[in-house]
């Protein structure tokens, strides 16, 4: 049985997506972010090698929902235990994803929530800091629009 085509089959299959290809495919990359304010202040991280801060949080992996992904990331991350009973969506924000080709975006949903623990920083995050809305052009395109919508309800100053 041959495929009825007579086009040469490879396998593996190729792969939907590659990094390759992001200058070609317009895409976007499903993130889940905590969003955790004190004295007006949002605790940011800096991953090792990265000069850009970020909201703590990560991309979702197959299968989970925004709170399992919140949970896990969280804990990777900070070594904090996220409390899914108190977890709130903020929003969800997209802009242009950092370090990306142009086309590809960021889609980052937003959630508060309560916790056990002291944030630590694992070890692929080298710097946890505390950002006011000064701080501003020291994050991502999607952050500063979370950024922004934080200031306007004046919890960020």
């Amino acid at each position: 049985m041959g495929n009825a085509s007579n086009a040469p089959t490879t396998w593996p299959p190729d792969p939907p997506f590659s990094r390759q290809q992001e200058h070609t495919v317009n895409s976007t990359i499903d993130k889940i972010a905590w969003i955790h304010l004190a004295n007006c202040k949002i605790l940011s991280t800096r991953s090792r090698g990265k000069n850009a801060y970020y909201i703590p949080g990560g991309k979702r992996e197959p299968g989970e929902t925004d709170i399992d992904t919140l949970v896990r990331e969280i804990d990777e991350e900070l070594s904090i235990t996220i409390i899914p009973a108190t977890a709130t969506h903020v929003g969800t924000y997209q802009a242009q994803a950092h370090g990306h080709a142009e086309g590809v975006t960021v889609q980052m949903t937003c959630y508060t929530a309560d916790h056990h623990g002291i944030p630590t920083p694992s070890s692929e995050i080298e710097e946890i800091t505390w950002l006011s809305y000064a701080d501003r052009d020291r994050v991502s395109p999607v952050d500063q629009i979370i950024f922004d919508h934080l200031h306007r309800t004046g919890q960020l100053h």
